[in-house]
């Protein structure tokens, strides 16, 4: 598993703080299971924020050519389209 950057780590732990005010300004909980709830909640969340942010893309590998097989050009005598029969004009 890579190493987190530090952009992930930034965003992660700004969520956590962030949320976790909000959360509990707006339940105005005071009993210590709510805010276990709230903190278990916040950290869930920072980490879904700090995973979900984009790590940075490694340089590909240059693809190697595509190599297409060609079939043989078939022998003249098959090339040569057959004759038509004469259609009698009326």
């Amino acid at each position: 598993m890579p190493r987190p950057t530090t952009a992930q780590i930034t965003y992660g732990s700004v969520t956590v703080v962030f949320s976790t005010l909000a959360m509990l300004l707006l339940s105005r909980t005071a009993s210590g299971v709510g805010i276990a709830v709230i903190a278990l909640a916040a950290l869930g969340l920072g980490l879904l924020v700090a995973m979900t942010v984009p790590l940075p893309r490694r340089p590909e590998k240059p693809a190697a050519p595509l190599t297409r097989t060609v079939p043989a050009p078939a022998p003249a005598e098959a090339r040569v389209p057959a004759r038509q029969a004469a259609v009698p004009r009326r």
